[in-house]
């Protein structure tokens, strides 16, 4: 990627969830975010700086903003609060840690999920974490949108102007498109997590929006030898409010018809097992995008997923939808999976449709949003 502009241009990114992050705990959406936006500049022919809000881990890759965030957000109710300058000409807010700055801020706003269902997001702090949501859209010269479908709902919920905001999809990385693991490592990593090829594989943090437990109930509706052959395969850390369905998933797993990998080893692994599955089965309730359906698109594995929300705007068609409420219609279409007719082409299509959508894309549409904002068109 180049930038075909200036060599000059200075660019911060914050990286405090990079900082933070644990070898042995997988990043989350917002991590995966940054750190392929982080890793895509890093090719580019310009200055790119990661800013960390201290404790700092890693000061030889990131720099530290003078104080914390907390600090910062309560400096910012008293009347004389300076805005924070810094040596560079624009500033990418990627985590919802937004604090004002002398030069021109962009702020990517994932959902508004939050405001619309508080039954969807975790309720520990909830009116703290939603006045710190509007803050950090309100100090935004300009907003990236991950989806057509949350521009209206940023509008709607965070009091964006939809003169401010330009949407911008995720990606895969291209990595994930170019070397597909081989056979050989495919069955090597399934080994080691006692798994045989033929698995429905279902991937995210379990939590309520990603409708887990109707899933549950949903294959449990196959008939015994499916269940068997076909187990299913939950890849995802413990989230909140998940301890009913963490104890029906054991139940489940007792019986022979399930798996539950809170944590794998590398995203390598992750995409080994993506490989191996029969179908991927995604039916999230709300997603501001959803990653994980690009990512089987993009190793060749035909998806099942809602019908609701950005997901038809990433599927394109080219995955089977289904309404996630209805457990007995998501119950024949995974049943489908297993002998789909349009099969090579379902998986011809979402193969092209990564391709279209991988971060390399991604932060090439979003250095034209810096450069739309730094010109004041």
């Amino acid at each position: 990627m180049k930038n075909n502009v200036t060599t000059k241009l200075r660019i911060g990114i914050s990286t405090t969830v990079l900082d933070r992050a644990s070898e042995n705990t997988p990043l989350d959406g917002i991590g995966i975010y940054t750190q392929s936006l982080f890793r895509e500049f890093q090719d580019c022919d310009f200055y790119i700086q990661g800013y960390v809000f201290p404790p700092v881990k890693n000061l030889s890759l990131y720099s530290s903003f003078p104080s914390s965030f907390r600090s910062f957000a309560l400096k910012r109710i008293l009347p004389f609060s300076k805005s924070l300058k810094l040596p560079i000409d624009i500033f990418h807010v990627t985590d919802y840690m937004s604090i004002p700055m002398t030069c021109p801020v962009i702020t990517t706003l994932y959902d508004a999920i939050p405001f619309i269902d508080p039954g969807m997001a975790n309720s520990r702090f909830r009116s703290l974490k939603n006045f710190i949501l509007k803050r950090s859209a309100e100090c935004a010269d300009h907003v990236i949108a991950i989806s057509n479908y949350s521009v209206k709902e940023l509008v709607e919920y965070y009091g964006v102007s939809e003169s401010k905001i330009s949407v911008v999809y995720c990606g895969v990385e291209e990595d994930w498109i170019i070397n597909q693991p081989t056979k050989e490592r495919i069955e090597e990593v399934l080994k080691s997590y006692s798994l045989q090829r033929g698995y429905f594989l279902n991937v995210g943090t379990l939590q309520p929006r990603k409708n887990v437990d109707r899933l549950l109930k949903a294959h449990s509706l196959l008939p015994y030898k499916i269940r068997r052959e076909h187990p299913l395969v939950v890849v995802g850390k413990y989230g909140w409010n998940c301890d009913l369905l963490v104890a029906q998933l054991k139940e489940k797993i007792a019986s022979g018809e399930a798996y539950w990998f809170p944590n794998l080893s590398s995203r390598e692994e992750l995409k080994c097992l993506y490989s191996g599955s029969k179908a991927f089965i995604f039916p999230s309730l709300y997603e501001g995008f959803g990653l994980p359906v690009l990512e089987a698109f993009a190793v060749g594995v035909p998806v099942l997923t809602s019908n609701t929300t950005s997901l038809p705007e990433v599927s394109k068609g080219i995955a089977l939808e289904i309404d996630p409420l209805n457990i007995n219609e998501m119950a024949e279409a995974i049943k489908c999976m297993l002998d789909l007719p349009d099969r090579e082409e379902r998986i011809s299509a979402g193969k092209r449709r990564a391709k279209e959508l991988s971060w390399r894309h991604c932060g090439e549409e979003t250095l034209k949003v810096y450069r739309k904002v730094l010109s004041g068109s």
